[in-house]
């Protein structure tokens, strides 16, 4: 039996040392199929063909069935019994394999890997032939984690400041390639932490695909908003004066520089943009505002359409002087929600399109699960407690009100 087993390992290593697939696979079907008939006649009470008073049941041919192995797949001859049926114990763990077979294909897609190099993984692995509709199918394992994500209460603490933005991709529907939003809300909380609010895609940045998607974060618990961040998109900016009722609006200033930019001559951009950015170097409102007011009369001189959206713009653009200055370099602007757009983008150019807006939302639903994680694991916080405890304090009662009252 040892010479034998010596013998077994020897022609193992010589095949392994020569990549010899195929002698391998034979040599692991040979002894899966000795191991499933031991099985089945133990099940029998006698071996195959044997005549026994402790036979209790018969043999009845064979069954196909399919094995994926690290070395290919594997065609097995499964014993059929005529009483009941027989499973190889084996493939239990066959099983747990193809579950860590499917985790590795929904991670290697999660981390933006092409769907045709997560084709030449897997076949790697022992399976060819896989289409990229059955990738997607294999990642699809990531749903539940996504959805409940993005189903969870938001209630547990208050959220003064948040962020709206999307980012738009491509989506295979109806035969053709389409554009679609995806809608994406992040927020400081009440103790100066990060979190990843929510996730949906939408056709367009529709003011109504907005406010469905506010009204579901409210839904969930979303309160104690006090500033609403975003760009000054017309869709956007009507949601959400329509459904935070009272909050702030903040209009991300980089986008507003570039809106006056857009009438400017190219020549005169650089002069026009330093002048507009002086603006938002002044530490108090009245700098600002008088910053402001020089920068409006040298574009009516030269460029009055670029005049009038500034003009326009004033209330909003400053908005983030009314907050702790603590906070007013993050909260001025999208920039801290742009820096995680670049990532997603970054992975859905890898991507290019997507099979269905579900495979969007599995691909950057779970980096948006990781990166909520990661900023709940580091203990870093956004802003500080006790500049989070200056936002959050009453402010005291006017002291004109209490003068009348005392009189």
């Amino acid at each position: 039996m040892t010479k034998r087993n010596v013998d077994l390992m020897t022609e193992l290593g010589n095949a392994l040392k020569a990549e010899h697939g195929d002698v391998l696979r034979g040599m692991l079907a040979e002894t899966l199929a000795v191991f499933m008939d031991g099985e089945a006649d133990a099940l029998c009470g006698a071996g195959y063909a044997e005549r026994s008073e402790s036979r209790v049941n018969q043999r009845n041919g064979y069954r196909p069935r399919p094995l994926q192995t690290r070395l290919g797949e594997l065609e097995l001859q499964v014993p059929k019994l005529r009483q009941g049926s027989y499973l190889p114990s084996f493939l239990e763990p066959r099983r747990r394999w193809e579950q860590a077979f499917v985790n590795v294909v929904a991670e290697a897609y999660v981390l933006g890997v092409s769907t045709r190099s997560v084709e030449t993984l897997v076949e790697a692995m022992g399976a060819k032939g896989m289409s990229k509709s059955e990738v997607s199918r294999m990642a699809a394992v990531l749903d539940d984690q996504v959805a409940a994500f993005r189903e969870r209460p938001l209630g547990e603490k208050a959220m003064p400041y948040v962020w709206f933005d999307a980012l738009y991709v491509k989506v295979r529907e109806g035969g053709r390639v389409v554009s679609r939003a995806v809608l994406i809300a992040t927020g400081v909380n009440e103790e100066g932490e990060r979190e990843v609010l929510g996730v949906a895609v939408a056709e367009k940045e529709l003011e109504s695909s907005w406010r469905e998607f506010m009204r579901d974060l409210v839904a969930r618990g979303l309160r104690g908003v006090q500033l609403a961040i975003s760009d000054a998109h017309e869709g956007l900016r009507k949601a959400i004066l329509a459904t935070f009722n009272g909050v702030t609006w903040q209009r991300c200033y980089v986008h507003f520089i570039r809106n006056v930019l857009d009438p400017v001559p190219r020549s005169a951009q650089g002069f026009v943009a330093a002048a507009l950015r002086n603006v938002f170097q002044q530490t108090t409102i009245e700098h600002a505002k008088e910053a402001y007011g020089k920068a409006v009369a040298l574009l009516d001189s030269k460029w009055p359409k670029a005049a009038q959206v500034a003009r326009e713009a004033e209330e909003d653009v400053l908005a983030y002087f009314g907050f702790p200055m603590a906070h007013w370099r993050q909260i001025r602007s999208t920039n801290p929600l742009e820096r995680l757009n670049k990532e997603l983008r970054r992975r859905v150019r890898v991507v290019g399109v997507f099979p269905t807006r579900d495979a969007v939302l599995r691909l950057i639903g779970m980096m948006l699960v990781e990166q909520d994680d990661e900023w709940k694991v580091t203990g870093r916080r956004y802003f500080s407690v006790s500049s989070m405890a200056a936002l959050l304090a009453p402010a005291p009662a006017p002291l004109e009100l209490e003068s009348r009252d005392a009189a």
